[in-house]
């Protein structure tokens, strides 16, 4: 008799393990839903914004610019007190770029907000160069997001992380403390006149000054993906003490080592966790491109031989929501 219940108690206890792993699994890959909407500014073009984020929704595949995502447009928010990522593309690039990313955030759970840069974006590069711009932007985001987007009060305003590539990694290490030294960019650009923010910048003799840069002490981490301008940080993040993922493509062609990954690593006060990517180019951050993308910006879709993009972009969203869920606990 007690054999028969010792094994009766342990089938209970197989059978409750199963349903909870099932029913983590279940919460973990969440249908998303999508929105886009618009953040008004007086006297200047709104901030252009995506949103993804759980979902009650059924979602199917659905256009978005040159891709297809499986989402559930403008259905409603699952959850609460989630935390939220706020999202900074390249010079350049579009809310898009990084969707792939984003609906694996959303589906683990996170709410993700990626702006289009007003004048630095695919359509419009007339501020490219007005880099103080990007971080005060970000932090307009927030709070839109936290205050006035309609599943705001579904967001826990203490955490909150920050995603940036390119000059969107300079962006969200600007608005986590970081304070860059212009005074590096005239001898780092007469060392290297053909790298692309010396052109890009070049005519400038200071893009920036520090005291456009103000913190935004609600950023509680950061990923940073192959960060532009980032020797101008080599005395200017001691005060980023919050947990921050550092991405470098070993074969980045525009942004090379070691002015720039690199040197973020080497100035940061706590080590960060520092994956370097193998044969990757710049722009194998970016989601894989689809066809019709890589037929109109081959430059952008093009990666090195023996470089599968779609792989790489499994293990590179899998990293990101793994840290960002230990990160913002």
């Amino acid at each position: 008799m007690k054999r028969n219940r010792d094994y009766a108690h342990a089938l209970r206890l197989a059978i409750m393990s199963l349903l909870a792993l099932f029913g983590t699994a279940s919460a973990a890959r969440a249908d998303v839903g999508f929105a886009e909407t618009t953040i008004p500014r007086p006297n200047e073009a709104p901030i252009k914004v995506a949103i993804w984020y759980p979902s009650t929704g059924k979602a199917s595949d659905q256009p978005l610019g040159l891709f297809v995502q499986r989402v559930s447009p403008n259905a409603p928010v699952k959850g609460h007190h989630l935390p939220l990522i706020v999202v900074s593309h390249g010079t350049g690039g579009t809310r898009d770029g990084h969707y792939d990313t984003a609906l694996a955030l959303a589906e683990a759970g996170f709410v993700v907000a990626a702006l289009e840069h007003p004048g630095d974006n695919y359509r419009d590069q007339s501020r490219a160069t007005a880099i103080a711009d990007r971080p005060a932007a970000l932090s307009r985001l927030i709070d839109f997001m936290t205050k006035s987007w309609d599943g705001s009060r579904l967001i826990d305003p203490k955490r909150i992380g920050a995603f940036g590539f390119s000059a969107g990694g300079f962006t969200v290490l600007a608005a986590a403390g970081g304070q860059p030294d212009f005074g590096l960019f005239g001898p780092h650009c007469a060392a290297h006149p053909k790298l692309f923010d010396c052109v890009l910048l070049g005519r400038q003799a200071s893009p920036a000054s520090p005291g456009n840069f103000i913190a935004d002490p609600r950023i509680k981490a950061l990923v940073v993906a192959a960060p532009a301008l980032g020797f101008t940080f080599a005395r200017g993040l001691s005060s980023v003490r919050i947990p921050v993922q550092l991405w470098r493509a070993d074969a980045d062609e525009i942004l090379p080592a070691p002015d720039y990954a690199d040197a973020v690593h080497a100035a940061l006060p706590v080590a960060p966790q520092f994956e370097t990517v193998a044969n990757a180019g710049h722009f194998d951050f970016l989601a894989p491109c689809s066809t019709s993308l890589a037929a109109v910006a081959p430059s952008i879709c093009t990666s090195r031989p023996g470089f599968d993009r779609a792989l790489f972009h499994k293990r590179f969203n899998r990293s990101v929501t793994r840290f960002f869920r230990n990160a913002l606990k």
